[in-house]
């Protein structure tokens, strides 16, 4: 869960940054207040703490602004509250209908268990006591779209893991110095691959390898590992920085692979 949904001190200061944000440098505390539902004078407490934070500066009377800090801060708590949105919706999507894939024919009203394969729902009439189970609320032939309610118990999936592997920046050799055969062993053992940086796409490139994905990797990553899927992210190594605090917020666990040349090693977390 998002931590200013914890926390009311963080969701209030939260929602008191965005509105500093968006009017800054001249802003009352006097108009922030009836947005927020609370007196002036604990928007002046809350404020105190923000610059106490680094957060926030003053720059006299009535006017503040948000520091570099607290721009991050803003980012990372909103980039929580997509994750968390995205989980509410799929929680209220299995409540109400979900759409899986038929593996045979299938009729209404018929009950399904349901199962993951290369990362895709599908639903059977092979019934077992363990996993998720529904009922179909459409008719499908195999192969077939089909939507299922009143879902119960949990959909297994296989442990899935992401893995960095971390080439050269370009002034430090790129590709050119980059451990190809490493490299593709650990293509061998991903699912998927996705590649951050030109050095990346170029050394996937000198071993015959088109990435799945180019753009929009990091999410990617971690839609894919949701489902079971394990993922190889090839990046280089200004790109590392910020692809692993995204994957820290989501609490995924990964594993760096330097694949410079002659420098065998890897780090976990």
């Amino acid at each position: 869960m998002a931590q200013i949904l914890k926390s009311k001190n963080l969701a209030t200061k939260f929602q008191i940054m965005l509105e500093i944000a968006a009017n800054q440098p001249s802003i009352q505390q006097k108009d922030i207040a009836p947005k927020l539902g609370i007196t002036s004078q604990a928007v002046s407490e809350y404020m105190k703490e923000l610059i106490r934070d680094g957060w926030l500066i003053s720059e006299g009377r009535s006017r503040y602004r948000v520091t570099r800090e607290g721009v991050d801060w803003i980012l990372q708590m909103s980039r929580q509250l997509h994750s968390y949105a995205w989980f509410v919706s799929k929680v209220v999507s299995d409540i109400s209908t979900s759409a899986a894939i038929a593996d045979t024919d299938l009729s209404l009203g018929q009950p399904v268990s349901l199962y993951m394969k290369d990362g895709l729902l599908f639903a059977s009439n092979i019934m077992s006591d363990e996993g998720a189970r529904g009922t179909a609320v459409t008719e499908a032939k195999k192969g077939q779209d089909i939507g299922i309610r009143s879902i119960q118990g949990v959909i297994k999936l296989e442990p899935a893991r992401i893995t960095v592997g971390q080439v050269p920046n370009v002034q430090d050799g790129g590709s050119r110095s980059t451990d190809l055969a490493r490299l593709k062993r650990a293509v061998e053992a991903a699912r998927l691959v996705g590649a951050m940086g030109m050095e990346a796409l170029v050394a996937l490139t000198e071993i015959g390898v088109k990435p799945d994905y180019l753009h929009g990797v990091r999410e990617a990553a971690i839609e894919a590992v949701h489902c079971g899927l394990s993922f190889l992210v090839v990046c280089s190594e200004d790109k590392v920085s910020i692809l692993v605090p995204r994957l820290e917020e989501e609490n995924l666990g990964y594993q760096i692979i330097d694949l410079r040349q002659n420098l065998p090693r890897a780090s976990t977390s």
